[in-house]
């Protein structure tokens, strides 16, 4: 048995890591409910195990407790939805009918934040100091994983002011919100992400965005369409 092999999940571990992949979605519709403490510190743990350029860990989770601190929260994402939506031209009536209310209705809404005194971190960030984003990406990326093999919808929130929403948590100079991730049961899965189901976008194939050697250049990973003979 080769090592790499003995080193492989079980056949049943490794589809269960795909499905998960594959069927975890932006939840927008929540069914109430709550969390269990330990399930949360679970995903929490789980998203605080992603890795980090430099193990810098850039991560921080704000737990919004309050209703009076949510329906702030809420102000500003509708704010900032109206605004998108303008921004948007012919698709602004298009934009609006896609609701923001998992703020309101999820059992957990959690603000991501990327911690102050990031500056100090230079390996791997002196030329890419967006990695401290990508890390943290990561760390939701794990938490959203988490969440679907838990039963749990997860949904990811970006529209805000930065700017408020920091006023709103108190965060210190230099701290930064990328997230607000509205957590919690939900009445059943969507068989397709949202926004291709409400023919906003679709799914690119593969074998558009995969390259080999250079940009451009299609990989022999896939199926290549037969060469057309000069005539």
């Amino acid at each position: 048995m080769s090592n790499v092999t003995h080193q492989a999940f079980s056949t049943d571990e490794a589809q269960a890591v795909y499905r998960a992949i594959h069927e975890r979605r932006d939840m927008r519709h929540f069914a109430g409910g709550q969390v269990e403490p330990e399930v949360l510190r679970r995903l929490l743990d789980a998203a605080h195990h992603a890795p980090s350029v430099g193990f810098m860990q850039p991560w921080r989770f704000i737990r919004i407790r309050g209703e009076a601190l949510r329906q702030k929260l809420h102000r500003v994402v509708e704010q900032e939805r109206v605004l998108t939506a303008r921004a948007l031209g012919e698709r602004e009536d298009e934009f609006m009918r896609l609701k923001v209310q998992g703020l309101l209705d999820a059992a957990e809404l959690l603000a991501v934040t990327l911690a102050d005194g990031r500056e100090k971190h230079v390996f791997g960030r002196r030329t890419l100091p967006q990695m401290d984003l990508a890390s943290a990406s990561c760390a939701i990326q794990n938490l959203w994983l988490a969440a679907r093999a838990e039963g749990l919808g997860m949904g990811w929130v970006s529209l805000f002011d930065p700017a408020e929403v920091s006023v709103l948590l108190g965060l210190p100079e230099g701290a930064e919100p990328i997230a607000l991730l509205c957590l919690g049961p939900v009445h059943g899965f969507y068989e397709e992400p949202m926004l291709q189901r409400e023919r906003w976008a679709k799914r690119e194939p593969l074998a558009s965005l995969v390259f080999d050697e250079g940009w451009g250049r299609p990989s022999d990973l896939f199926d290549q369409p037969p060469a057309v003979e000069p005539t």
